[in-house]
C-alpha cells in the first residue's frame, strides 16, 4: 500500500513537472512566433 502511495506521488510530481515544461515551450514558441510574425 505504502509503494503504491510513492508511486501516485511520483505521477503527480511528473505531471507538475510536464506543465512547467509545457508552459516554458509555450513562452519560447511565443517568442519565435514574434520575431517571425511582420509588422
Amino acid at each position: 500500500m505504502r509503494k503504491r502511495l510513492g508511486f501516485q506521488e511520483l505521477i503527480s510530481k511528473n505531471k507538475s513537472e510536464i506543465l512547467k515544461d509545457n508552459n516554458a515551450l509555450q513562452k519560447i514558441e511565443d517568442k519565435i512566433e514574434k520575431k517571425h510574425s511582420p509588422k
